[in-house]
């Protein structure tokens, strides 16, 4: 009978010790215990639908311009002194900083590219735009702003190609940041990235 009350109270006290331990887990790391379930997002849902349709239907003029020449730049468009409605529609349209509000502070998952702007010691990246494809903001004008996510990042990537597309999990948020390289509209927070496959 001894040895059953004892072997009771050993029992007890190591549900004690494990209820306490669990407790303890969950308040030091409630990031581990909490599954985060982030929404694929396409580049175009955050976007308003009009700046979509503008930018899907450039002026017929812009057939006749160049690749890469003086003309080809928002600049030269903006320039433009005589212009229709159209072609204010779209010039209006790649330098939109409209957003779309229901996605501030949501958790999300975006495939895109990084341009880097800052990077520490190690010349790991540290801070960067996340753009839908890859040159944008280097070798080409800039995506609309609204088509630009800006990370701060302290730990830092390490980038070993531009042309290197990745996943980019986080918290979005409405938030203006201007670059030299370009003026994004949102900024993520990122919880985790790995390579695009």
């Amino acid at each position: 009978m001894a040895l059953h009350c004892a072997y009771a109270r050993i029992s007890l006290f190591l549900r004690n010790i494990a209820g306490v331990l669990s407790l303890i887990f969950i308040v030091a790391f409630p990031s581990l215990c909490a599954a985060v379930e982030y929404t694929e997002v396409e580049w175009t849902d955050l976007m308003p639908k009009d700046d979509l349709d503008a930018l899907l239907a450039p002026p017929e003029y812009l057939n006749d311009i160049a690749d890469g020449s003086q003309q080809d730049s928002v600049a030269a468009l903006n320039q433009k002194e005589s212009v229709d409605a159209q072609t204010k529609r779209y010039r209006d349209a790649l330098s939109s900083t409209r957003v779309m509000q229901e996605f501030n502070g949501k958790q999300i998952r975006i495939p895109g590219y990084m341009v880097p702007l800052e990077q520490n010691d190690e010349r790991e990246v540290t801070a960067f735009f996340i753009v839908p494809y890859f040159g944008a903001c280097l070798h080409m004008p800039p995506p609309p702003p609204n088509q630009i996510l800006y990370v701060q990042y302290e730990d830092g990537i390490a980038l070993e190609a531009l042309q290197q597309p990745f996943w980019f999990e986080g918290t979005l948020n409405v938030a203006l940041n201007e670059n030299a390289l370009g003026t994004s509209a949102y900024t993520l927070n990122i919880d985790d990235y790995r390579l695009y496959e």
